[in-house]
């Protein structure tokens, strides 16, 4: 399909809805490498293995730490060379390491496949799939970046509950081989059928007064000296904190509020509704006001799920965490690919986007671990929720607050 994204800029419905649709089945098969699609291996390779679940938790914990650390170079290879031929190494690569996970039997090579799906599926793919819509939809971006991710928040979301039957039914070395197997089907051919993914060279764009709308861009370096940059980095690195750390104790922070382990497992279905409806809301409405107030609203939206938490117990108000939390999470996730793009092009969007998805990746290791320690030291997750919420209404504040970036620097 020669041209797809010329032929996507001047609005074309079946060009618009490819990219659309390729964009949100690479993010959804990010799952394998996602804190979802393996919590369900977290206690089968604890049996099968002999390792401890803090050693397990501790070979997660370096493994996306390393992971974070490698994204920026990954980044940087996204805007130098075809998105195209990216896209399938990453797949190889993916796949690779899931195969390799396989074969694992101590908790070294556990520590090394975890480096390498959480760098190739959450960091990398993720990227790409964004930075593919990004850099090829011009008119209405945000609603297709809106609608990539709700497609591929549903295929991760829906994802624990198939690998969970497919782990009991064939055990972890076949889950993962047939992991590689789905991911080496699924996202090589759909790079290949690309070919209008290129590099470095931005789309023809329509709307005048975008960073990029004269073929030139914001770089890495002159991003960095925003205080918008900084913005949305943290307001990706808190969201990427709070709601990896609910989710690994989610079971655990309900049941302390009267939920048993079915129904505090269950309230993941209101997450993933509000969720997608924000994720959808957000892209939306990005296309018609500043981005950074999509921003203001999901840090407001996640100060309130922290501080919903006491009063949380069985029925609604449960249920109302769970929405409350979903379009938290939803919102951010909807917005910040399309806030990047807007305040910066995307002639480097993989440099910018990369570094920032880096940072946030970090986060992702260090929020279960943080709350952990701090429900130790505090006896129970009330008090500590309560003192992180005043993480976002920091981010919140600086959103409403800080000028949008309005002239490139000096190129």
């Amino acid at each position: 399909m020669e041209g797809t994204r010329a032929r996507a800029a001047h609005g074309l419905p079946a060009a618009w809805l490819g990219i659309v649709a390729a964009g949100g089945v690479l993010s959804a098969m990010s799952a394998p490498g996602q804190t979802a699609g393996l919590s369900v291996f977290t206690d089968p390779i604890i049996a099968d293995l002999g390792i401890s679940r803090s050693g397990v938790s501790l070979s997660y914990l370096i493994g996306t730490l390393i992971g974070a650390l490698a994204l920026p170079f990954l980044g940087r290879a996204m805007d130098r060379w075809s998105l195209r031929a990216t896209i399938a190494g990453i797949g190889l690569a993916f796949a690779g390491f899931l195969y390799a996970l396989s074969f694992v039997v101590d908790a070294t090579g556990l520590t090394l496949g975890f480096t390498g799906i959480r760098l190739a599926g959450q960091g990398a793919l993720s990227l790409a799939a964004t930075t593919l819509v990004a850099r090829s939809i011009t008119r209405h971006r945000g609603l297709a970046l809106g609608l990539s991710s709700a497609i591929g928040s549903g295929g991760i979301s829906i994802a624990p509950f198939a690998l969970s039957g497919l782990v009991a039914g064939v055990g972890i070395q076949a889950a993962w081989r047939l992991e590689a197997l789905a991911v080496l089907c699924i996202v090589v051919p759909t790079a290949l059928l690309l070919r209008g993914a290129s590099g470095r060279k931005p789309p023809v764009r329509l709307d005048a007064g975008f960073p990029d709308a004269d073929g030139s861009g914001w770089t890495l370096a002159q991003a960095s000296r925003t205080a918008m940059f900084w913005m949305l980095v943290a307001g990706v690195s808190v969201t990427g904190l709070l709601t990896t750390a609910l989710a690994f104790h989610q079971i655990s922070v309900l049941g302390a509020q009267g939920l048993g382990p079915a129904k505090a497992a269950a309230n993941f279905l209101p997450q993933t509704i509000s969720g997608i409806a924000a994720t959808l809301g957000a892209g939306a409405l990005a296309d018609r006001i500043a981005p950074k107030y999509c921003v203001t609203f999901s840090m407001a939206a996640m100060a309130a799920a922290l501080l919903l938490v006491p009063s949380v117990s069985p029925g609604w108000p449960a249920i109302a965490f769970g929405l409350v939390l979903g379009a938290a999470g939803g919102s951010l996730r909807g917005i910040e690919a399309a806030a990047f793009s807007r305040y910066f092009g995307t002639v480097h969007i993989g440099s910018i986007r990369g570094f920032a998805t880096s940072i946030g990746l970090a986060a992702t290791a260090l929020g279960p671990i943080l709350l952990s320690l701090a429900r130790d030291i505090a006896g129970n997750y009330v008090g500590p929720l309560l003192v992180f919420a005043a993480l976002p209404l920091v981010v919140g504040v600086m959103s409403v607050l800080i000028r949008e970036p309005r002239a490139l620097a000096a190129h």
